[in-house]
């Protein structure tokens, strides 16, 4: 195994404890408000600049652009099925922002292996690549991990319970980096990588429009959630602008 390559993943995916500083704080609904609606503009960012055009590059390596947008658009859907899936499975369980954690956990486990996977791989070939990766990596998990650690403690009123599905989340990364070394750099495909991106995608989209942005919203702050949605958005693009 390299171990700077694991070092480097496991350390990205441990930048997702950072999300956790939230709940460290007195409690305040503008922080909740706050918080929800950042991780919407981050998580809906995502989506839009890096795991759709992603999974449009893998896809364009074996089919034409037709087939490619009709196979990602038929897994985004797919994506925001399951999530609708999840979400209707986990009513009345402890509550909306319980909920949305779990939700959240989920699509981000699914997120951070194949960025694992992808780091690892890019840390062997080239450690210069990998660092900047990872780094980039690094800067989103936070907010991704206060899209997990906050709606869980609100909802649950256990910062125990919030730390440990938020490690849950950042233990997937160096995850995907063990199973890149053992077998998966040889039987990945980008048919697959394609299809997990708009997989991944389906699910946070929906995640953040019928989850994160109306539960901020119900929390009548409507200046704020705009506000902190919007910052959520320049976050991203910045990161991707800067670490490109």
């Amino acid at each position: 195994m390299n171990i700077a390559a694991f070092l480097l993943t496991t350390l990205a995916g441990l930048s997702t404890l950072l999300g956790t500083i939230p709940i460290l704080i007195k409690q305040n609904k503008n922080i909740i408000i706050s918080s929800l609606s950042f991780a919407a503009g981050v998580m809906l960012t995502v989506s839009i600049i890096d795991l759709i055009p992603e999974g449009i590059n893998y896809l364009n390596n074996i089919y034409k652009p037709f087939p490619t947008i009709l196979i990602l658009s038929i897994f985004i859907t797919l994506g925001i099925i399951i999530s609708m899936t999840i979400d209707n499975y986990l009513n009345n369980r402890e509550g909306e922002l319980y909920k949305i954690g779990i939700i959240s956990m989920l699509a981000i486990i699914l997120h951070n292996i194949p960025e694992g996977i992808a780091t690892y791989l890019s840390t062997e070939s080239n450690f210069k690549l990998g660092l900047s990766l990872a780094i980039a990596i690094a800067l989103h998990n936070i907010p991704e991990g206060i899209s997990i650690a906050l709606p869980i403690y609100y909802g649950l009123k256990s910062r125990g319970k919030a730390l440990i599905y938020t490690l849950f989340s950042a233990l997937s990364e160096p995850l995907g980096a063990l199973l890149a070394y053992l077998f998966l750099s040889k039987i990945i495909t980008n048919n697959i990588m394609g299809i997990l991106m708009g997989l991944i995608a389906g699910i946070m989209i929906q995640i953040s429009i019928y989850e994160l942005l109306p539960t901020s919203l119900k929390l009548k702050n409507k200046k704020l959630t705009i506000l902190s949605f919007i910052l959520g958005i320049l976050f991203m693009i910045t990161n991707h602008i800067l670490l490109k």
